[in-house]
């Protein structure tokens, strides 16, 4: 969820302008339409969270998590988020840091394979 403390476009933006090295990899190759012509936004406020990536159009949402979705906690309160946002219509795909740094192509491919199925 947002921080209490700074609005959620203001919480967005700054993900934007600091986004971590796998996010920076996948948004180059998801931006400009160049995956199957979607288009694709970048930490995107959907309800009471600021996604990684989203198509609206197809309301697929991609979140990249590191190693700080490892924890048990964290685990939980991940698949809470999915719920919340999968009850609102949205379908949501995980991948791992790890995935995007070794297999770009593969992450691709799924997130085509995602929207194809819409």
């Amino acid at each position: 969820m947002v921080s209490d403390r700074i609005p959620q476009r203001d919480f967005a933006r700054k993900l934007r302008r600091e986004p971590s090295k796998a996010e920076a990899l996948l948004w180059r190759a998801l931006r400009n339409r160049q995956v199957e012509g979607f288009k694709f936004v970048r930490q995107e406020p959907v309800g009471p969270y600021v996604v990684d990536f989203l198509c609206r159009s197809e309301k697929l949402v991609i979140e990249i998590d590191g190693a700080t979705h490892g924890e048990a906690g964290d685990i939980a309160k991940d698949a809470a988020r999915t719920a919340r946002l999968e009850a609102n219509g949205y379908r949501v795909i995980r991948f791992e840091n790890a995935d995007v740094y070794e297999g770009m192509d593969w992450v691709i491919a799924r997130i085509v394979r995602e929207l194809r199925a819409g």
